[in-house]
């Protein structure tokens, strides 16, 4: 019989644990028989009683694994190590939110079983979140498809299927500042797309606030695409070329027509620009920089605790 993990990584989510393992294990009753369910939850140094509602549902009888953090180490981290203590024939990303809606579950198995080695899922209705925040996403995406080296299904997010030769692909990819979508994608196996609709969460808030998504986005750009650097040595090159015109243009205006140069005003104007200009490239090189920092180090991408 084929074994099934369901990945699911917990940051203060007390409120959840009980709801979401009612709903998945209703969603997947039909399946019982013709699959062992691996859950793997990896609570993500979560500060309220995540921690203690999990180990009572395993006290209780359900078959969970349980890996328990050091410390929050964030989402990626989290995936991470569900992948990496993942012993299923296929691996299935969960929020336990119930965003994510485990009923889908059956379909990707189904596709999974005509032989797709990947089933996404792609958010079609996003009511439940701010106009900002689906305005920013929908640019993201935009902006993803156009400049990563593979292509990136928009609207997708981290809740999936991947058989077990993607899943081992993935574990050899140890970078350290890790953009999971981007890692699920760029083994490059062929995937086909489901759609679902977004529900509100159970409970609670997301973690994700709005800076916190910026950041995001510049991580999962500049650990996928050098373009940013590339559009500094351009944008370099242009500045140096309207520079060059404007001082003949001024070089002309005082020699052949005798007019004086511009003051104060013009000096600072440029000075300014040339200077943000120079500020803007320095902080890209610098995002960049601090990769290869994170990189060299070599430290643990997570640190286990416990694993019950």
């Amino acid at each position: 019989m084929k074994t099934i993990s369901i990945v699911v990584p917990m940051f203060n989510e007390e409120s959840n644990v009980e709801p979401f393992f009612a709903v998945l294990q209703q969603s997947l009753a039909a399946q019982a028989g013709q699959y062992d369910f691996e859950y793997l939850c990896i609570n993500d140094g979560s500060r309220d009683a995540t921690l203690d509602r999990l180990l009572a549902l395993k006290r209780g009888g359900l078959a969970i694994k349980i890996i328990n953090f050091s410390r929050n180490f964030g989402k990626e981290a989290a995936l991470t190590a569900g992948l990496d203590f993942a012993q299923g024939d296929a691996v299935i990303p969960i929020d336990a939110d119930l965003q994510h809606p485990p009923d889908k579950i059956p379909e990707m198995l189904r596709l999974w079983e005509q032989g797709h080695a990947v089933v996404q899922a792609r958010r079609t209705d996003r009511r439940h979140e701010t106009l900002r925040k689906r305005g920013f996403s929908h640019a993201f995406y935009r902006l993803a498809s156009a400049i990563f080296e593979m292509p990136m299904e928009r609207d997708v997010g981290d809740f999936r299927l991947m058989d077990r030769k993607v899943v081992d692909a993935i574990r050899n990819m140890r970078e350290k500042s890790r953009f999971m979508k981007g890692i699920f994608v760029w083994p490059g196996f062929e995937a086909v797309v489901i759609e679902y609709d977004v529900a509100p969460r159970h409970q609670g808030q997301s973690s994700f606030g709005f800076w916190k998504l910026c950041r995001f986005a510049v991580d999962g750009i500049t650990s996928f695409s050098i373009l940013p650097l590339r559009l500094s040595t351009y944008l370099g090159l242009l500045v140096s070329l309207l520079a060059i015109g404007y001082g003949l243009y001024i070089l002309c205006k005082t020699v052949l027509l005798g007019v004086d140069v511009p003051g104060y005003a013009s000096l600072m104007i440029v000075v300014l620009f040339l200077a943000g200009v120079q500020l803007v490239g320095i902080g890209v090189l610098g995002e960049y920089v601090g990769k290869i920092y994170q990189e060299v180090k070599n430290r643990p991408i997570y640190v286990v605790r416990d694993v019950f």
